[in-house]
């Protein structure tokens, strides 16, 4: 048996928590019934209690506990707040990689873009929350070439915040330069926030929902990688952020870190 912690960055948007908490929920119900008797826990690395250092000395050493990142890029909080937490409890945790990029998570993408009303021939703008950790929007491009190649069209990418072209500059760009053309934003956020709110501010003709959508039952694709990730990380493989931290050699990184977190 293991411990299994959800961590998302935390928001002080009811909607969003609600159908955050519903996705940990449904995880859950899935380990259940595997009859494997997965412990499953829901913390924050910012706005909602209780934190991860918090679910860490909950739950306890008496087995190997699993942090599995629900954030959409392996950037700062994986490898600084979370990987501090985990380092500061002890040898029995590790963390996963983050939720993305991944192919399941670009067919969600794609659902939202319909249920909005996306037509080809619609210029889609892929929106990322934005990162300074270079990895992370390394990530982001990973997958704006996804569903690129999933609608079969360009994409373009744009940032909410830290990196640019910015969200608010392009989307007023595209259509000065295409009047006859509808603007469409994916929102590539995993739920509802303040981000997700800026998303409809800056003038586009249709904006997807995030991946997670308050009353609508979690993405099976949603649960499946978070399964997957746990299955992983009981299995070795790991970020690597704790390695080299514990007197060991650094033995690699599954989200594609050469050294260490701290290093």
């Amino acid at each position: 048996m293991a411990t299994l912690i959800a961590a998302s960055h935390g928001t002080d948007n009811s909607s969003g928590a609600s159908a955050i908490s519903a996705l940990v929920k449904s995880v859950q119900i899935t380990l259940d019934a595997t009859h494997v008797g997965h412990r499953v826990f829901e913390a924050f690395v910012d706005v909602q209690q209780p934190d991860v250092p918090a679910v860490l000395a909950e739950a306890g050493n008496a087995e190997p506990a699993i942090i599995v990142p629900l954030l959409l890029a392996t950037g700062y909080h994986v490898r600084q707040d979370i990987a501090d937490a985990a380092f500061e409890a002890g040898e029995h945790v590790s963390i996963t990689p983050a939720l993305g990029p991944d192919q399941r998570m670009v067919k969600v993408l794609v659902r939202r873009l319909s249920e909005a009303g996306y037509q080809p021939g619609d210029l889609v703008v892929l929106a990322v929350a934005g990162s300074s950790d270079q990895r992370a929007q390394a990530e982001s491009a990973l997958v704006q070439l996804m569903v690129e190649e999933a609608l079969g069209r360009k994409v373009e990418l744009a940032f909410l915040s830290a990196a640019d072209p910015k969200l608010k500059d392009l989307i007023p760009k595209l259509k000065f330069q295409n009047p006859n053309k509808r603007v469409v934003v994916a929102t590539y956020l995993l739920a509802d926030g303040y981000f997700a709110g800026l998303t409809k501010k800056f003038g586009a003709h249709l904006v997807a929902e995030p991946l997670l959508v308050e009353g609508q039952t979690a993405p099976a694709e949603l649960v499946e990688i978070i399964v997957d990730r746990l299955t992983a990380g009981l299995a070795g493989t790991t970020t690597g952020c704790l390695t080299g931290l514990r007197g060991e050699a650094f033995a690699g990184c599954a989200a594609g870190c050469k050294t260490s977190c701290r290093a």
